[in-house]
């Protein structure tokens, strides 16, 4: 909502030394987010004056129109002359009354004005247009044409109010007061301790039998509706500039005087309104549910098919307008000033019978979430939707209306009919019962009971009672249903800032949990090996599922589908942390980091075998154990998982050297860096699973309770998944399951143990078959080796099929061998490594290089 600082000081009389900073200040610290302050013409110096063109000469032999014209601007000139100025607009004529901006003056964005050459003439300052001035849209699309009566030399800056400030403020959902002026000077006035002008105190008629016909069918949609008509109206009459102005300011675009004076009021009083042409209208005004399969051109042109739930306005043709949303085609205002402006500047001639002299305003009040429906439904969001959607003040419609009226009345010369409709439901006001003590209880607070029920005066309740007060809640507050919004709305206008901070004293020994432990460790461990964390949402798409190539009867197809999604692209909870990760490092990869490593820690959910559904937890009380673990019972399973993927570079080429592209290795690096945190022994050995590459894909064992346990995988993804998900070459990935990882292992501290013998090195390099697994041959050797061994290493691979022969490889190990009570002699650590390579040689066929 953009509030005016000058609209907004018609209803409360604020120090002239108030800026629209320190308006920002009171009424952020009142709870509303005032977001900014714009300063409206704080870089526009003069002068800029009323000027009256005398002459337009048309000039030949260029690409566009060009007009050569001399301009009356009075004594602005110092001369009284003519001033002679080139312009390229077409939308004026002889005798119009224009907007001059002459040498030595500055426009908004810093522009100055100088008396220049151009098109072969000399251009004395310029004739302006609205974007120009940093007005907004005026819907002319062109240069301003004031009206005739405007005075030639005035000052043009004050007569287009062109110097304001005007507050941003983006308004809660249950704020609905707020968007309008008179909600946010009521703020104002609370927040200065000033009294409030309301603009809604209006004298207006009682209802009448003479009124225009209406018929409210369906009451729980539209529970008062206020018709109000006003004939012979000017068809030429246009919006004047002050009410011009204001609509720019709050955003809006002036269109007609009848739909301009509508808008003007729904943003001063925060009611919507809608004016029909009275003409078009044949019959009674009806408010009911759409008809399924009823369609109806709204005012943007568009046709739209209606549903059942649809409210609408009808006559006896069918629907004239989607209620609380946007009016209907069919009963538009023809707004003559428009076609007259654009039949002069070469447009199609202007029927002048057709425009609109008699109209039927609507002021009604609608079900804020039927009309929410109805824009969501047909992705047509409004301002009259915003502000039913929110709340609107339903005692507001008769002024609002008589505001309307009064205004059509005293702008084009109309008059008001004596008739007045008014159908109403029948409501009572809310009523609150609280303690006088309850925002002192729910603040910490000692306000005590004049400050409670001043504050809820300030902001309309009536209150009564001691102890226990009733709280009737006013009319535009329908947000304010129970004790705890009423001990809010004490708390904000007391001063957040003034709440105490207490500090929590928790209880001595607590800190966080081994699982937490766990996982910082993992984190900084991962983000100190190079990976950066890419957190995402945990929802996924089921067709993921065949880009990742998994089998159609893999666990992880087998998915906990929401019922509202926030997207219906992505309606599942994900059983992976590999989709979310790939999907942004393709997202980087086409924002041009080819370079990346990227890790997520993270819940995945899996579906039980037994699905029960979860009862009601009671809210009186708190739940018992046996209703809580009921509850649990009833989630899905939710292992936490870890996960990287890496493309490009893994270490960048400069002058120390060539860089090293990631491969899989470095995924397997990763699980490892991650087993190491939480004390377990990985295995790493050959696997297939998935979207990785058959021939590149490390399956990631652990031993716990005595039995293996797969928990993951490593290595290079396959060139089809790659392709599936437009990921780049290469692209390497690796998933484990961290509590399983974490129930498998002991972090428990191990300290180093020092030995003051010798150790034995022993290097052998062993010729196995090329598909033999490196994590095989290294297994047999620590197992031959026996106790002795204190490390093994593999230190090179070497493959050359004339020395070795087709098919085979050589790996070379480097075994190192130590006893903690002696120094070991020659013949032990050489014993150990024949040991180790005879088991070798047993289990994988290996034999001894050279």
């Amino acid at each position: 909502m953009r509030v005016p600082l000058s609209w907004l000081r018609e209803y409360v009389d604020l120090p002239a030394t108030e800026t629209g900073r320190d308006v920002q200040a009171k009424l952020i610290s009142a709870g509303l987010e005032v977001e900014t302050v714009e300063q409206l013409g704080h870089d526009l110096k003069g002068p800029l004056v009323v000027g009256q063109v005398l002459t337009i000469e048309e000039l030949e032999g260029f690409k566009k129109p060009i007009r050569f014209c001399t301009v009356d601007v009075g004594r602005a000139n110092g001369t009284g002359e003519p001033q002679e100025i080139v312009c390229g607009a077409r939308n004026f004529a002889v005798g119009d009354k224009v907007v001059v901006v002459l040498p030595g003056a500055t426009l908004p964005g810093g522009f100055s004005i100088a008396a220049r050459k151009t098109y072969g003439k000399v251009s004395h300052g310029m004739i302006c247009s609205s974007d120009e001035l940093g007005m907004g849209d005026d819907g002319s699309k062109g240069i301003i044409v004031l009206p005739p009566e405007t005075e030639v030399g005035r000052d043009a800056i004050e007569l287009l109010e062109l110097v304001d400030e005007v507050l941003d403020i983006a308004v809660t959902a249950n704020r609905g007061d707020c968007l309008s002026i008179r909600g946010v000077a009521r703020e104002t006035a609370i927040a200065y301790g000033l009294p409030l002008r309301d603009p809604a105190l209006l004298d207006v008629p009682a209802p009448n039998a003479f009124g225009y016909p209406v018929k409210i069918s369906e009451p729980l949609g539209c529970d008062r509706f206020t018709a109000r008509t006003v004939s012979g109206l000017r068809p030429e009459a246009r919006s004047p500039i002050w009410l011009q102005r204001r609509l720019q300011k709050v955003g809006m675009r002036p269109i007609s005087l009848a739909v301009d004076v509508t808008n003007y009021v729904m943003m001063e009083l925060g009611q919507p309104l809608h004016a029909y042409d009275r003409k078009l209208v044949q019959g009674t005004i009806g408010v009911r549910r759409a008809e399924e399969g009823e369609k109806i051109v709204t005012l943007d042109g568009v046709e739209r098919k209606l549903h059942a739930e649809d409210l609408v306005i009808t006559d006896e043709r069918g629907p004239i307008g989607l209620a609380g949303v946007m009016g209907g085609a069919d009963t538009e205002i023809a707004d003559l000033p428009q076609a007259l402006d654009s039949a002069r500047a070469g447009g199609t001639p202007v029927d002048a019978e057709g425009a609109t002299t008699d109209v039927v305003i609507e002021a009604a009040h609608f079900d804020a979430v039927s009309i929410a429906r109805t824009a969501r439904r047909h992705k047509l969001s409004s301002e009259a939707s915003r502000r039913f959607e929110r709340g609107v003040d339903p005692q507001a419609a008769s002024a609002a209306a008589q505001r309307t009226v009064d205004l059509l009345v005293l702008l084009a010369g109309g008059t008001a009919d004596a008739g007045v409709t008014e159908v109403i439901a029948p409501s009572a006001p809310h009523t609150i019962t609280v303690p006088a003590d309850h925002p002192d209880r729910v603040a910490g607070v000692t306000y005590g009971r004049e400050t409670v029920v001043r504050r809820l005066q300030e902001i309309g309740c009536d209150v009564y009672g001691q102890d226990e007060l009733i709280v009737t809640v006013p009319s535009w507050r329908p947000d304010l249903l129970e004790a705890n919004d009423l001990a809010e709305e004490v708390i904000r206008l007391e001063g957040y800032e003034n709440l105490p901070s207490t500090l929590p004293k928790p209880p001595s020994g607590r800190g966080l949990t081994h699982r937490q432990r766990l996982h910082r460790r993992v984190g900084r461990a991962l983000a100190g090996a190079g990976y950066v964390e890419a957190p995402n949402y945990p929802f996924v798409s089921e067709q993921v599922f065949d880009q990742l190539g998994l089998d159609a009867d893999d666990p992880a197809r087998r998915v906990v589908r929401l019922v509202n999604p926030l997207s219906d692209e992505e309606p599942a909870l994900r059983t992976s942390l590999l989709p979310g990760l790939l999907g942004a490092l393709r997202r980087n990869d086409g924002r041009g980091s080819h370079d990346l490593a990227l890790f997520e820690t993270g819940l995945v959910f899996h579906p039980r075998a037994e699905r029960p559904v979860a009862g009601h937890v009671p809210v009186d009380r708190r739940p018992t154990d046996e209703e809580i673990a009921a509850l649990d019972a009833a989630l899905p399973e939710q292992p936490r998982h870890v996960a990287v993927v890496l493309a490009g570079a893994r270490e960048q080429a400069g002058w120390w050297g060539k860089g090293r592209p990631a491969d899989w290795a470095d995924a397997i690096e990763a699980a490892r860096a991650v087993a190491r945190e939480a004390g377990a022994d990985l295995v790493v050995r050959k696997g297939q699973y998935g979207p990785w590459h058959p021939g590149r894909c490390a399956e990631l064992v652990v031993v716990a309770d005595g039995a293996e346990q797969v928990v993951g995988h490593a290595g290079e993804l396959h060139p089809r998944v790659l392709k599936a998900l437009g990921l780049p070459g290469r692209t390497c990935a690796m998933e484990l399951d961290l509590d399983a990882l974490e129930r498998a292992g002991d972090d428990t501290p191990q300290a180093p143990g020092i030995s003051t013998f010798p150790v034995a090195t022993q290097d052998v390099a062993l010729v196995v078959d090329k598909p033999v697994p490196h994590a095989e041959v290294e297994a047999a050797l620590r197992e031959g080796a026996g106790e002795l061994l204190e490390a093994i290493r593999l230190f090179d691979v070497y493959e050359n099929a004339e020395q070795l022969g087709d098919g085979k490889k050589s790996l070379a190990y480097a075994l190192r061998f130590r006893a903690g009570d002696r120094t070991l002699t020659v013949d032990e650590a050489s014993a150990a490594r024949d040991a180790a390579v005879a088991l070798a040689a047993e289990r994988t066929g290996a034999v001894l290089r050279g």
